[in-house]
């Protein structure tokens, strides 16, 4: 894996007075952030030693950017790198079965062009949606700390910042996500109110014109069992599609 040159610089994501960064290059610089020893370990020792089913397969190994246009009216957000899928293939919820789940729903509201997610160059293409993770690495055992979660934030703030010409409405998967969505979005300038919603499948939050939604994230614990159903994850879209002005 290729470090970054500048591993302090690759962190920060505002660049300073003067230089304007767009989405394409905030994505370049998530990509090269190494700002979490752990988890830079563990990404890159799962990207080494692979998973025997994709023995053949270059895996990506760093942070994986959103995905989707940059002109997004709706944007999900949802802790996303799996060690095999996202850290394998370098793109949101792709290669795993809750991106499976995932994008099938955003397909079936037509919100997404195909229905699977597999790799980087598949052809798959959001339409009016970006997805995004509050923390960009994939964490052992599923479990970022904290501290990642917070060190990590500066990104989610940036990438909301750029969203918000055109950003109306928020699907926040977890309660994990809608505790790093809060303070991000606070940060970005939305005004958050307090004491901060309680996460709830369901829950909708009216931000300054932002509405934020919460849904149960789509992991494997919470299909499998029937906690998140695929009706309920596509009432949740579509409702949070027509809020943001999306045929």
């Amino acid at each position: 894996m290729d470090a970054p040159r500048d591993p302090d610089a690759a962190h920060d994501p505002d660049p300073g007075p003067g230089r304007a960064v767009g989405l394409a290059e905030l994505d370049r610089r998530v990509e090269g952030c190494r700002a979490c020893p752990r988890l830079v370990a563990w990404r890159e020792e799962v990207a080494r030693t692979k998973r025997a089913a994709f023995a053949d397969w270059t895996y990506w190994g760093r942070p994986v950017p959103g995905f989707g246009p940059s002109d997004a009216r709706l944007l999900i957000v949802g802790l996303a790198p799996a060690a095999h899928g996202g850290n394998r293939t370098g793109r949101m919820f792709t290669g795993d079965r809750s991106g499976d789940v995932l994008y099938q729903a955003l397909y079936d509201v037509g919100l997404a062009s195909q229905p699977t997610s597999v790799a980087a160059d598949d052809g798959l293409e959001l339409y009016g949606v970006r997805v995004t993770a509050p923390v960009h690495c994939a964490p052992p055992d599923n479990k970022p700390t904290p501290g990642e979660r917070d060190t990590c934030r500066p990104w989610l703030v940036q990438e909301l910042r750029l969203l918000r010409p055109t950003l109306r409405a928020v699907v926040v998967l977890g309660a994990f996500g809608w505790q790093a969505a809060l303070p991000a979005l606070a940060e970005a300038g939305w005004t958050v109110p307090r004491p901060r919603p309680a996460f709830a499948h369901g829950a909708r939050v009216s931000l300054d014109g932002l509405a934020l939604f919460g849904c149960f994230h789509v992991s494997q614990r919470n299909t499998f069992t029937g906690r998140l159903t695929p009706e309920m994850l596509r009432d949740v879209l579509r409702t949070a599609a027509e809020r943001a002005g999306l045929p």
